[in-house]
């Protein structure tokens, strides 16, 4: 199992949760962060609970990528929950070096990662690939256009690998986040009623996971909250503050 953003809180409670349910043995799971401390207390704390066995892989997705890291992993399971949210008000709006981080950790640099595990999947003729997308993807709000933009990219990148994977036998899943509960969107202020937690997140993703489904809102909440966002004819949807 292959996890990209392992310091996420989703991808950390997906690993408990595959771990809790598997009655198959797991030979390695490979954390893959930008944050190598932080995950080694996370590789700890799965070898104490679950005797399960990892392997933290130091990974700054802005950089270039030493693909040579990966050559000897052997997987069928890829679970990517890399995302930067950023700066998405006006100071963060104009702000170059914030737009860039943006695109390239959602979108630009995070593409031709999961191709490197694609290819291998394709191969194999075998294989899941889970990616986060986000509601923002849906439909460009003047609150987070640019992260909504890098995660519509992805959604595409997504729905495009699963037309083509489906023929060689490769699952793709895309998950569709609307509030979490998380520290990447820690001091905001979210509406409980339209939020989820990581434990619940992970449970809903790992059941669609098993049924083999290929694209899920994490709460279905956010399916009625964005089918009416959609359809809001664009004269009127430019006027609104959103």
């Amino acid at each position: 199992m292959i996890i990209l953003g392992a310091t996420s809180d989703i991808s950390q409670a997906f690993v408990e949760k595959v771990l809790s349910e598997t009655k198959e043995i797991i030979p390695e799971v490979y954390l893959i962060t930008s944050n190598p401390k932080e995950t080694e207390r996370f590789a700890r704390h799965i070898q104490v609970k679950y005797k399960q066995e990892s392997k933290v892989i130091h990974l700054d997705i802005t950089k270039e990528i030493d693909y040579s890291l990966f050559q000897n992993i052997e997987s069928q399971l890829v679970f990517c929950a890399t995302g930067f949210l950023g700066k998405n008000t006006e100071d963060g709006l104009y702000d170059e070096k914030n737009t860039e981080r943006i695109i390239e950790i959602n979108y630009s640099k995070l593409v031709p990662l999961i191709n490197f595990w694609a290819q291998k999947f394709e191969e194999a003729r075998k294989g899941t690939i889970i990616g986060l997308s986000s509601v923002a993807g849906l439909r460009g709000r003047q609150s987070n256009f640019i992260y909504g933009s890098a995660k519509a990219g992805f959604m595409v990148y997504l729905d495009g690998l699963r037309n083509y994977l489906f023929h060689k036998n490769v699952h793709v899943m895309t998950v569709l986040p609307g509030f979490m509960d998380t520290k990447m969107t820690a001091g905001l202020p979210l509406p409980k009623p339209l939020t989820a937690n990581p434990s619940q997140a992970a449970s809903i993703i790992y059941k669609a996971y098993k049924k083999k489904k290929n694209k899920i809102y994490v709460t279905g909440i956010w399916w009625v909250i964005m089918s009416i966002v959609t359809n809001i004819p664009e004269f009127i949807f430019k006027k609104m503050k959103m």
